[in-house]
């Protein structure tokens, strides 16, 4: 192998990882989201509460899991349904990643939350 093609499989190899490092935190903070969505789901008695309570209680797993940068109280969304509530979190991630191009990475997640036992939707 000559120092030209070690230098550029150097580079390729340090772009790639540029990328994971860009991509990372964002999807940290996905799974944080879909983990606050499972325990709000076990939480007892969910299904009675009102939904400024729950977008609170999401808020405060999100808070202790550090992964409440880029979600906003306008993308989470409680409504009523059946026997107990839908939690939909809708939002978009934008991190700059060279000069004019940026990494973007939407994500959608839906919860039922009848007070535990329930199925989710979404991804």
């Amino acid at each position: 192998m000559t120092l030209l093609r070690l230098v550029i499989v150097l580079a390729v190899v340090g772009f790639a990882a540029y990328i994971a490092m860009k991509l990372f935190p964002m999807y940290s903070e996905y799974y944080s989201v879909k983990s606050a969505l499972k325990g709000l789901q076990q939480e007892p008695g969910i299904a009675n509460q009102d939904p400024g309570k729950i977008k609170d209680l999401f808020f405060r797993r999100l808070y202790v899991n550090y992964a409440d940068e880029d979600l906003k109280p306008e993308n989470v969304k409680v409504e009523r349904k059946d026997n107990g509530y839908t939690l939909t979190v809708n939002y978009e991630v934008r991190r700059p990643l060279v000069d004019v191009l940026d990494i973007v990475g939407k994500f959608n997640k839906t919860q039922a939350l009848n007070g535990g036992g329930s199925t989710s939707e979404g991804e």
